[in-house]
Parts: C-alpha cells; sequence; structure tokens
C-alpha cells in the first residue's frame, strides 16, 4: 500500500448536502409560507471546514462516508475541483446525508436533517496513516468511536487535535481524553459540566480531560477561550448576515489556519471570527470563504459587536 502524502490538516468527520431554503420568517405551525428559491450545495462540518483550508493554500485530506447516490458525485467533483484529498468511504445501497435549512430574512437558519446509519464511519474503517502523515486533525465527534480512534493516533504522534462539537455524542469523553482544542457551541461546556458559568466550566473541562485550549463560539458574542492559566477573548465582527449557515464551521477552519501559521492565540480568535463573519454574506455552509487577504482586512477594520466579556486582550 502505497503511503499517504505529508499534508497540514487531516479531517475526520461529516459531509453532507444541504438544501438551502430562504424564508421572509421561521413557519408558524400549521402556516403556509412562500419560499423564494431552493439551492443545493455541499456543506457538513469537518467537510467545509477542510475545504476552506485548503482554499488558503494548506494542503489537506478528508475521511469521510457518503452514499452511492447522486449527491455523492457532487462530494467527489467538489473535493477534486479544490484539490482536497479525499477518501470517501461509500455505503452500498443508501442515500448521502442530506439537511433541508431554512434561512430567514435576519440570516439565522434552521437545520432539518437525515443520515443513514449505514453512514457511519467505523475505527477499522480508518487507515492509521491518513492521521500521522499530518500537522493537524479535524474532528467533528458525530462518528464518535472513529473519531476517537483519529485522536488517539494524533495524540501518540504528537499531532495537534482540534474539536468542533455541538452534541454530546455517546461515548464522547474517550474522544475528549486525546483532544487538545475543544471548541464547542454555545450550550456544550454546561452539558459537560452541569455549570451554566463559562468561566467555570471552560477551566473544569480542561482540567478534567487535559485541553491545551477550551473555547466556546458564542455567535454575535464572539468566543470565550481558557489556555490553562488565563481567557481570551474575541468579540464578534458586524456584518450584513445573509445566511448562519457554516459560521461555525469556517470558524474551526480560521482557527486551525491560524494555528498552523503560529499566530498569538488571540489572533487565531480574532481570524477565526473574521473568516466565520464573511462567510455569512452569502448563502450556503461555503458559500463565502473569502481569500486570506480579505478576512485580514476586516480584521484590521471592521466594526464589531459589543464585547459580552471583559477580558484584557493578550498579544
Amino acid at each position: 500500500m502505497t503511503k499517504p502524502s505529508q499534508v497540514d490538516l487531516v479531517g475526520v468527520g461529516l459531509n453532507a448536502i444541504d438544501t438551502l431554503i430562504p424564508v421572509p420568517h421561521f413557519p408558524a405551525r400549521g402556516s403556509k409560507v412562500e419560499i423564494r428559491s431552493a439551492t443545493i450545495l455541499p456543506g457538513g462540518q469537518v467537510a467545509t471546514a477542510v475545504m476552506a483550508c485548503q482554499q488558503w493554500g494548506l494542503r489537506t485530506r478528508y475521511v469521510g462516508k457518503i452514499g452511492d447516490d447522486a449527491a455523492a458525485a457532487l462530494h467527489r467533483a467538489e473535493f477534486a475541483r479544490v484539490g482536497v484529498e479525499a477518501h470517501l468511504l461509500v455505503a452500498p445501497a443508501c442515500s448521502s446525508q442530506q439537511a433541508f435549512i431554512l434561512v430567514d430574512d435576519s440570516g439565522e437558519r434552521t437545520v432539518l436533517w437525515k443520515r443513514d446509519e449505514r453512514l457511519t464511519l467505523r475505527p477499522e474503517e480508518l487507515q492509521r496513516d491518513w492521521i500521522l502523515n499530518s500537522r493537524a486533525l479535524h474532528v467533528d465527534g458525530h462518528d464518535t468511536a472513529a473519531a476517537a480512534q483519529a485522536a488517539a493516533w494524533a495524540r501518540a504522534a504528537g499531532i495537534p487535535a482540534i474539536a468542533d462539537l455541538d452534541e454530546l455524542y455517546p461515548g464522547v469523553e474517550a474522544l475528549l481524553e486525546n483532544v487538545d482544542h475543544l471548541i464547542t457551541c454555545r450550550n456544550i461546556p454546561a452539558k459537560l459540566t452541569s455549570q451554566d458559568n463559562l468561566q467555570k466550566s471552560l477551566p473544569e473541562i480542561h482540567c478534567r480531560y487535559g485541553c491545551r485550549l477550551t473555547a466556546a463560539t458564542l455567535g454575535q458574542d464572539g468566543v470565550l477561550a481558557w489556555d490553562g492559566k488565563q481567557f481570551h477573548y474575541a468579540s464578534a465582527f458586524q456584518i450584513e448576515a445573509v445566511d448562519t449557515t457554516g459560521a461555525g464551521d469556517l470558524f474551526h477552519a480560521g482557527f486551525i489556519y491560524a494555528l498552523l501559521q503560529g499566530w498569538p492565540l488571540q489572533r487565531q480568535l480574532d481570524f477565526a471570527c473574521a473568516a466565520a463573519a464573511l462567510n455569512c454574506t452569502a448563502v450556503g455552509a461555503r458559500g463565502a470563504i473569502h481569500p486570506v487577504a480579505q478576512i485580514e482586512h476586516l480584521m484590521s477594520t471592521g466594526p464589531r459587536h459589543p464585547a459580552a466579556f471583559e477580558i484584557p486582550r493578550s498579544g
């Protein structure tokens, strides 16, 4: 078997085909709402983050499972178009993951999704060299056992693992024990600790699992992170939001890109916030993956939302 090439980032996790449906407002129960369009676009947490990093000049590899339908062909074509080394395992006679996403006039989205159990990526389907021949690993934890195996291989090899958690999946503790940079959505720290105060829950998670960094993304309130010694905070950038789909995926992509550049943590968080904000200016999870120069321009000139936390900014 040929040894995989060395890449900067390997992603193990979800892909999806999103049907974006703009609506003037979220439908009330029993109502009828006229839709403006229905656009089919590729998405998925890890797949989108990997695509963004590839477009920013990193060498990337993606590992995930697809069905044997037209959606699978679209995934293959998109990875090939951008140059991602994609290892797409196929579940026969199965549909790929799909989502229907309602986007209202404020840009907020509501996601309806379906994923066949046959799309579950299993640990035995992973190749160790896919993980070891990389500088960083990104997982979303959905297929928890496979993500945990990948993270264990990465930890043993000294490769940093970044996790994007928006749900607590069964067995997630085995994954968290080998995660270096845990960046969750707002409500996950409370679910892990039964502690609503982020300034208490993030340090508790950091101590419990031995992470290098624990953080929570907070939408318009930015991101709060704990590095084991102090908190770091970045407020979100003000933009005209068209669609918030993929904002978290682009935040993680931005964080990973900045991490691999060796930038200070504060700059990592600022870059990630700017990348996420810009992506909200167009429709779809990958609707506005802007070049690095444009992201840095927003970092230096863009207005920000009011700070949700009063924490001294570090270098």
